[in-house]
């Protein structure tokens, strides 16, 4: 007997409900949220659930920060990270038991007790990970304590029936954080290894936890506030911070170069589609406020003008390439007007614009 198949849909927006298409991190297997779930009634209206996202996103709650940091690979390696979130010891750590780890002697058990697992899982690779860094961040002025508390409760959530872990946390940076390292090996024998829905899945977890202690916080996509450009990568900016060039940023510009000396743009879909979803995004917020203004409640006219606002602050869709072509065409203005004006010119605009300020 042959099976039949539903026909997959071509569009992630109609698996969703409208509003999702806005804030939901594109992958593959889209994770359902509470605010995902439409009214049976009205599926096109906005859920009590929607609104509060649709206010918090809007009103920029801060966003939170869960970041894969590295893997270690071996025993020393292990140890090496262990002694660095603690400071050598000098800062408690917290086991999934709720164990305080004080000290290097507190230290020494966890490295011997984690050798020792590794040492029996014979069906380890050689290059597969002991462990999983990672680190759950709030931007400054965020109440540590809620911090910490939230972290734990994320750990013990996601990690804590499968998983051995240990946390510290940090307070030498202005930005409240929280080092959280996991075994790879679970008890049930199967490895973590975390996708992007499981980063997006984090990230809405930590953020509900740091909700539940009076912490405004968000867990939105890029794209949910107009931003299309990636974050750089931390070996990039360490690059940049030592004054070095690195690669991606040479072969950038050496590319936009090329097209501006040759007269004539690259086109690439992938710049058609980022500005298309951008205006679907826009339009899917207008269409909602428009609906908040018709029901006429001052507060859903209030929140409608706030969902103008926000799009109308919106930043224009730029892409590193519109940047980079922007920088080198100030650039070029900058010497024009350097070379129409000559040297003696320019110290005589100069001595004008000093005898101005005095």
């Amino acid at each position: 007997m042959s099976r039949r198949y539903s026909p997959r849909p071509t569009n992630l927006a109609s698996e969703l409900p409208p509003i999702s298409y806005v804030w939901e991190t594109p992958n593959r297997r889209p994770r359902r949220a509470e605010w995902d779930i439409p009214d049976p009634a009205a599926p096109g209206r906005l859920t009590p659930a929607m609104r509060a996202k649709l206010e918090r996103i809007v009103r920029r709650a801060p966003e939170v920060m869960v970041k894969i940091t590295g893997r270690t690979k071996g025993v020393a390696h292990l140890k090496s990270h262990l002694e660095y979130i603690t400071r050598n010891g000098e800062l408690d750590a917290e086991t999934e038991q709720g164990a305080t780890l004080a000290g290097r002697s507190g230290l020494k058990d966890l490295q011997q007790r984690w050798e020792d697992d590794a040492g029996f899982d014979d069906k380890r690779r050689r290059d597969a990970s002991l462990s999983i860094n990672i680190v759950l961040s709030m931007p400054a002025g965020t109440d540590a304590v809620a911090v910490k508390d939230s972290a734990r409760a994320f750990a013990i959530e996601t990690f804590g029936y499968n998983h051995d872990y240990v946390f510290v946390q940090h307070l030498d940076d202005k930005h409240p954080h929280v080092h959280l390292t996991v075994r790879s090996l679970g008890h049930a024998g199967q490895r973590l290894n975390p996708r992007k829905a499981d980063l997006q899945a984090w990230r809405e977890r930590f953020a509900g936890e740091l909700r539940l202690r009076g912490i405004a916080a968000e867990a939105t996509p890029r794209r949910t506030r107009g931003r299309v450009r990636k974050a750089d990568r931390g070996a990039v900016l360490a690059l940049r911070k030592r004054k070095i060039t690195p690669d991606v940023d040479r072969l950038a510009r050496e590319e936009v170069l090329s097209e501006v000396r040759g007269g004539r743009a690259a086109k690439h879909a992938w710049d058609k589609q980022i500005k298309s979803r951008q205006d679907a995004i826009r339009r899917r917020y207008l269409d909602y406020a428009a609906e908040l203004q018709r029901s006429g409640v001052p507060a859903d006219v209030e929140l409608a003008r706030q969902v103008r606002q926000f799009v109308n602050d919106m930043p224009a869709v730029e892409t590193r390439r519109h940047a980079l072509k922007y920088e080198l065409s100030e650039v070029a203005n900058a010497r024009r007007r350097g070379t129409e004006h000559g040297p003696d010119e320019e110290r005589r605009e100069k001595t004008r614009g000093q005898e101005q300020t005095r």
